[in-house]
């Protein structure tokens, strides 16, 4: 408990820390967005109607940047984020539509790499040697393809030529949104295409790391010991990879933040209704308040990430739990 409690407090501050340079980035940014939004309004707009534009997106951009901070942070208790200046609605509203679809998203593809790219790993280091070692320069290539390129190719070949998987969007357009069977039967089929170009990149990372930890642990005297005294092979396997996949757990986490960046690339590929294409428009119309949100709950899902992988570790090796204890 000493222990959880100290990584309690540890990404306590961690989370202040990254809301804290998620209020200033967007504030480093040239331009005031309010000034945009009304640049892009035709006709003579008087001295009243801009302070009441301020005043309807919140206001207080030309106050001190400490009272803004500490006027956000009072917002963010109260689970207010704002009001977005481009699409005129509470930030709240608009990552409440979007961010389901990328968690979603990120969150399939990752476990599905991890799970893919250990086990296949594991038989590797267990088989080194063997005609299964073909897979490792497969996977590697895929690796090295940027993101945004594979899914590219990806949506123009098995989409749009060979009509294998659906494109664009995240369902079919004849259906509307709900908790029904035919809306989740079309959201996973337009999900695979996205899932298959994240897993195909990332999965190469997983199986070379969990095949030389497997080959290091294969060595170890309490595997030798257990293959001399004939346990069954599926046994020693699984004794195996359950101290060589300790790495990977520690791993994982790490990677959930460049999972989260290229998929962000993946859904403007396939117009993925997530908030990737929201963080462009956002950026480009300097929407402090819709960027800062989703960004919050991004670095929010990735701290969470870490907390959660790291409670697996305790749970999975009791050399951590022995050394708090001491």
């Amino acid at each position: 408990m000493r222990l959880i409690g100290r990584r309690l407090a540890l990404y306590s501050v961690t989370a202040w820390v990254a809301i804290s340079v998620n209020f200033i980035l967007p504030h480093l940014m040239p331009g005031d967005p309010i000034q945009t939004l009304i640049g892009k309004i035709q006709g003579q707009v008087t001295p009243q109607e801009i302070e009441a534009i301020r005043l309807s997106f919140g206001g207080g951009l030309d106050k001190p940047l400490l009272t803004q901070y500490f006027t956000y942070l009072s917002q963010l208790l109260h689970g207010n984020l704002g009001v977005s200046i481009t699409l005129s609605q509470p930030v709240t509203t608009i990552l409440k539509q979007s961010v389901p679809w990328t968690l979603g998203l990120i969150g399939i593809s990752t476990i599905l790499s991890f799970i893919i790219g250990t086990v296949c790993g594991a038989l590797l280091g267990w088989t080194r040697g063997s005609r299964l070692d073909s897979l490792i320069p497969t996977a590697t290539f895929f690796q090295a393809i940027p993101y945004f390129f594979l899914a590219t190719v990806m949506l123009l070949v098995f989409g749009s030529d060979l009509h294998l998987f659906p494109v664009l969007g995240a369902y079919s357009q004849n259906l509307h949104p709900g908790w029904t069977w035919a809306f989740a039967a079309s959201a996973v089929r337009y999900a695979e295409l996205p899932v298959v170009s994240i897993v195909l990149s990332s999965i190469a990372g997983w199986m070379l790391g969990m095949r030389n930890m497997m080959i290091t642990v294969v060595a170890e005297d309490f595997v030798l010991m257990a293959v001399a005294m004939g346990l069954p092979k599926r046994k020693v396997i699984m004794a195996a990879a359950r101290n060589a996949v300790l790495p990977s757990i520690a791993n994982l986490s790490l990677a959930i933040g460049l999972v989260v960046s290229g998929a962000l690339l993946v859904e403007l590929v396939f117009n993925y209704p997530g908030v990737g294409d929201l963080l462009l428009n956002a950026v480009q119309n300097e929407d402090y308040p819709l960027i800062q949100g989703i960004f919050l709950v991004i670095t929010l899902a990735v701290l969470a990430a870490n907390l959660l992988a790291d409670l697996v570790y305790l749970g999975l090796d009791p050399r951590t739990r022995t050394e708090t204890a001491t």
